[in-house]
């Protein structure tokens, strides 16, 4: 008996590990909603700031230019 006792964990243990995945997965949804709130709120911004416009709604920034750095330099 104690054979089987070391090569199959009680079922308490068999739930622990499934809650803590349960865990891991409604962290990682959590930082995915997270993430596109701050995405839709960024986007949000930039309609807003760019309204009425006919380009579309971009959130990243375009790289510095040769003509910012020589501002940037002076």
């Amino acid at each position: 008996m104690d054979e089987w006792n070391r090569t199959h964990p009680p079922a308490a243990a068999h739930s622990d590990a499934a809650r803590k995945g349960g865990d891991e997965a409604n962290r990682r949804r959590k930082q995915r909603e997270k993430r596109k709130a701050e995405l839709d709120r960024r986007l949000d911004r930039g309609l807003e700031e760019t309204f009425p416009g006919s380009d579309p709604v971009a959130v990243t920034q375009p790289p510095p230019g040769a003509s910012d750095r020589r501002k940037r330099d002076a």
